[in-house]
């Protein structure tokens, strides 16, 4: 195993990953509330558990993720009054709340299959386990954690803290900080202390999504849906809880207190965040004008987009920066991480042709070795620095000069031994295609029918027929490809 180190948000420091019971990993992930289309925040967040999920597979563990789909509970301002984002939606499009959740989790797995992303090992909703979020309110309720007031319960805070447990501890945020923050807002005359949050909602004559329950109908809080659903498929404890900055708090510290009041344990060893995307330096936002989906990045259609950048493209842009870092969004970083991808494209379509040839006349080079070693070892010391995928692509284009000087016979492969050009290959494949989630995203046959036009183009300029080599060369150029015309070969490449 790799000796990979994750900085743990609850300590704030980076620590060695040491699973429960390795090589089985439970990892958890909060989805999305299936309301709206997905945006490009959230897939930052889901292509970064992506791609651990991708790396810790790639290195040896055996991985169960779990990612939620919200479906009830998650209300209009993310607090504990207010109506339901889902039911608020249903209203407004005249459908049944289920058929606004289809639309919408429709959307977000097309949209996560757009741009690579492997699907969770299981995928629970918040309203397929209802029962399971009643028993935990009662069973919190038994230990004096919780009250019922009104036909909702809430979560006792005061309580908690007094018997050990340290709410605000994940986020940093103080108790009496939080009090004088929240002391005058409304809808805390049910509450015995405006910090508790709600475990269950009882439902109000118009609210359209309630369950029967022991304190009547209602409908289950926010929080509570992720501590009974990680719980149930990865166990009380369990390695990584994964989200975005925006849900640690309150979101993330409410997990934490339900689950360690009902179970009596802390349930996750390793809390991870990723930060928030900016547009041109500003927060991304609907209403500064700059926040756009990702249909409109493919399609180039927002006001603030020159053109129209691939999936493939963006997600290769996101990997560019390490996940706690924020990100921002602008023509000219995205037109760099499109030159960026068609590089890394390129080399990953040549590797693939290359092919050992022994040749005992020629001796091993340990200068060459070591440098194809080392560029190796750097792609993995990235990864291993808590998922720094940023140094882990600069890694593959030092590989990525090594494998250039393979294809224009500079190096031979005979250089490198059998052992070392089989591992090159084999990791810079493995490493763009498996851990990074980058593909090709050309046409099929676009190889075959490129190496056709080329072996046109030679006949043309054998034939120093130069209109018709032109021809081609433009024809190329307006696809987005360039010929690459050299010595001993002829060749296409996309155009950087």
């Amino acid at each position: 195993m790799q000796s990979l180190k994750i900085y743990n948000t609850l300590t704030r420091e980076k620590e060695l990953f040491q699973p429960i019971n390795a090589p089985h990993v439970g990892m958890y992930v909060c989805g999305p509330t299936v309301y709206n289309y997905v945006h490009l925040g959230n897939v930052r967040t889901f292509a970064t558990f992506d791609t651990l999920y991708r790396y810790l597979t790639h290195i040896g563990y055996k991985v169960r993720y779990v990612r939620n789909i919200t479906d009830v509970g998650h209300l209009v301002g993310d607090g504990d009054e207010g109506e339901d984002k889902i039911g608020k939606m249903a209203k407004l499009e005249k459908l049944e709340p289920m058929e606004i959740v289809q639309r919408y989790t429709n959307d977000f797995h097309n949209v996560l299959t757009q741009f690579n992303l492997l699907p969770p090992s299981i995928e629970p909703s918040a309203t397929g386990h209802i029962v399971e979020q009643i028993e935990t309110t009662k069973t919190l309720i038994e230990k004096g954690l919780a009250y019922e007031s009104n036909g909702s319960v809430y979560f006792d805070i005061a309580k908690y803290n007094a018997q050990g447990g340290e709410y605000g501890k994940l986020s940093g945020r103080v108790i009496e900080d939080l009090l004088v923050e929240t002391r005058d807002l409304d809808g805390v005359g049910e509450k015995r202390n405006p910090l508790d949050f709600a475990l269950w909602k009882k439902a109000a004559p118009e609210h359209i999504m309630r369950w029967p329950s022991p304190w009547g109908d209602g409908f289950p809080g926010w929080h509570l849906e992720c501590t009974c659903m990680s719980t149930k498929y990865l166990g009380d404890t369990f390695d990584i809880h994964g989200g975005g900055m925006d849900l640690k708090f309150p979101h993330h510290e409410c997990e934490i207190a339900q689950a360690k009041g009902s179970t009596g344990v802390d349930p996750v060893r390793y809390w991870m965040h990723s930060n928030m995307l900016t547009v041109n330096g500003q927060k991304m936002s609907k209403s500064l004008g700059n926040s756009f989906l990702p249909a409109e990045l493919f399609a180039g259609s927002h006001p603030l987009l020159d053109q129209a950048y691939s999936p493939m493209t963006v997600r290769f842009f996101m990997l560019q920066s390490q996940y706690r870092s924020t990100l921002d969004f602008s023509n000219d970083a995205l037109k760099a991480a499109q030159k960026g991808y068609k590089r890394l494209m390129n080399g990953l379509r040549i590797i693939k042709t290359l092919s050992y040839q022994a040749d005992d006349s020629i001796a091993l080079d340990e200068k060459q070795i070591t440098e194809v070693k080392k560029g190796i070892q750097g792609c993995y010391d990235g990864l291993n620095d808590d998922l720094n995928t940023a140094v882990a692509i600069a890694g593959l284009f030092n590989l990525l000069k090594k494998i250039n000087q393979l294809y224009m016979g500079q190096v031979l492969p005979a250089q490198l031994g059998e052992d070392v050009f089989n591992e090159l290959k084999e990791k810079f494949v493995a490493l763009t295609e498996d851990v990074l989630g980058l593909k090709e995203e050309s046409n099929a046959n676009i190889d075959a029918f490129a190496k056709g036009m080329l072996a046109l183009y030679a006949e043309y300029k054998e034939a120093k027929q130069y209109d018709k080599v032109d021809q081609i060369r433009t024809y190329f150029k307006a696809n987005g490809l360039v010929i690459k015309d050299m010595k001993t070969k002829i060749d296409w490449a996309y155009e950087e």
